[in-house]
């Protein structure tokens, strides 16, 4: 919702030195009305928040859930703003900043097309090569494992994720899973600066189902699955699933490359309306003989703690052996969506091949099923998977590789879709030997509540399975090492990558891997040193109370 408030997430980036536009071109493009005199101003940019807004910027004021962001416009105005954008509701409200008003139709839907003219951004700029996925699970893993491969190509590269930013090497922690589109395409305005050759973006239904990718035609789109998730924003599935299909058509994608791992990719593939290849993993895929028939399949090798060994085979013979370096059947999949891709971005497949073929992928995947103990003791992974496929798919990854009994943690959101925290608690504790139930962002919801919808799910799955409820989390993590020993495992799913917990609005700092590393080492087990640079925002520094739980 717009406001004038300061935000506690992390700041937008801007290019460096953003081209200065004409606020009369603006109006004369896009505008069915101007309030003022637009004559011989100049905008640097454009934003929705005015606690993000920059001197000599554009304000855009669109209806939120509960007040219009033109209320804030003479906020705008005292932080430099040198025009509002509204709609028609707006522009009677955005008067009294006493600056000009463009009054645009829909502010929301245009802002995407909007930011890419003032930025130079648009399909037809000189802007990198964009590789989009989507998809309920693997997004953000598949996105890490694009940037991670094309780096070893020798390529220069952006991310945007659900766990960070990177921007020619610099790592910033990330705001939305898809930003906004303003500052989407300031943010590739400044990789463009920086002389990023390649993007991997992560694109949420609510990304295309809101403008956040608007203006962008990426060159290559990916598809992971599609399962059970996100029913708070869509009505059913197949609404959730409509939302993602927009990406594969021209206006949004110049290539694809499709899943058939889920039931669901291959309707993508028969709506898909850009050329396109598929993959398959058989290990995992619901229909295992179709995904067999893929254009590329994934047949694994080896399963170990250290990674995962693949072979990617095309049906025309070509094929390569790997290594990506995190436990799981689906993450080989994974791994192998974000190679086919990079060579339907136009990479050379030898090239790929000298750099993959026989070796291990060099990627860093931010708490998806992150070991965060040592080589001695019980084996501790901290995942973000957060929806009923995710558990069910990670947890045997972790059995596989675990020779002991295999212990369960995690909570749900809150003020999210509740029609998944059944299936969320019967997978848990169907797939573990031990389940401990705990909390996660309660957000405005009573945690107790969230608590007992999952021990629900779980009883009625398995009535006599040792199922365990702890609060606050900081606890459970404790209780749960006091479970284990050698050869066992504990999977704590939900946080991830995440350093915060959203507790009636306010994000109180926490870091799940590192609360773990405690919990182990009290009870006398060996930790690895924690996974540096810790990302932070570039305008900020770490906390320096050592009490706080800092990864």
């Amino acid at each position: 919702m717009p406001t004038d408030t300061p935000s506690n997430l992390p700041p937008v980036l801007r290019p460096e030195n953003p081209p200065a536009r004409s606020l009369a071109d603006l109006a004369e493009r896009f505008a069915r009305e101007v309030r003022g005199d637009v004559s011989g101003l100049q905008l640097t940019g454009v934003t929705l928040a005015t606690a993000d807004l920059r001197r000599g910027e554009a304000f855009v004021a669109i209806q939120g859930v509960n007040r219009h962001g033109a209320e804030f416009a003479p906020v705008a105005a005292e932080k430099g703003a040198v025009a509002i954008v509204t709609d028609a509701a707006g522009a009677d409200l955005a008067e009294q900043a006493r600056l000009p008003v463009v009054v645009v139709d829909d502010p929301r839907a245009l802002l995407g097309e909007l930011s890419a003219w003032v930025y130079g951004t648009g399909p037809g700029d000189d802007i990198p090569l964009l590789f989009g996925t989507t998809g309920t699970n693997g997004k953000t893993s598949v996105s890490h494992l694009l940037d991670g491969i094309l780096e070893q190509l020798g390529v220069v590269t952006g991310l945007s994720s659900t766990a960070e930013r990177h921007i020619a090497g610099e790592v910033i922690v990330s705001r939305l899973t898809t930003p906004e589109a303003s500052e989407f395409h300031a943010l590739l305005a400044l990789m463009r600066e920086r002389g990023v050759e390649a993007v991997a973006v992560e694109v949420s239904a609510q990304a295309l189902s809101r403008h956040r990718v608007d203006g962008i035609v990426f060159d290559v789109a990916g598809f992971t699955n599609l399962t059970h998730d996100h029913l708070d924003d869509y009505a059913d599935m197949r609404e959730y699933f409509e939302a993602k299909l927009p990406l594969f058509r021209p206006d949004r994608s110049r290539r694809a490359v499709i899943s058939l791992d889920s039931t669901p990719g291959f309707e993508v593939v028969d709506r898909c309306e850009v050329p396109y290849v598929t993959v398959g993993t058989p290990a995992i895929a619901a229909d295992p003989d179709a995904a067999a028939g893929a254009d590329w399949t994934v047949e694994i090798v080896d399963e170990r703690q250290s990674g995962t060994e693949f072979v990617l085979r095309a049906k025309d013979g070509r094929s390569l052996t790997t290594v990506v370096p995190v436990i799981g059947r689906h993450m080989a999949a994974n791994a192998g969506l974000a190679i086919v891709m990079i060579l339907e971005g136009g990479y050379s497949w030898d090239d790929i091949v000298a750099t993959l073929d026989g070796g291990a992928i060099e990627a860093y995947l931010p708490g998806r099923t992150q070991r965060v103990s040592g080589d001695r003791g019980p084996a501790v992974y901290v995942d973000f998977g957060h929806s009923p496929d995710a558990f069910e798919k990670t947890l045997a990854a972790v059995r596989h590789v675990t020779p002991g009994k295999v212990v369960m943690l995690f909570g749900a959101d809150g003020d999210r879709d509740a029609t998944k925290r059944h299936d969320m608690g019967r997978t848990a504790v169907e797939g573990s030997d031990i389940l401990i139930i705990t909390d996660h962002h309660p957000r405005f919801e009573n945690p107790d509540s969230i608590r007992a919808t999952l021990i629900e799910g779980a009883r009625r799955a398995r009535p006599d399975a040792e199922i365990l409820e702890f609060s606050p989390p900081e606890r459970a993590i404790i209780e749960a090492v006091k479970l284990v020993g050698d050869g066992d495992a504990i999977l704590w799913a939900g946080p991830g990558h995440q350093d915060y917990r959203d507790i009636r609005g306010v994000r109180a700092p926490y870091s799940a891997r590192e609360l773990a590393r405690r919990a182990l080492s009290a009870a006398g087990w060996p930790v690895p040193d924690p996974h540096w640079p810790v990302p932070y925002p570039s305008d900020s520094t770490p906390p320096s109370d050592p009490t706080r739980p800092i990864d």
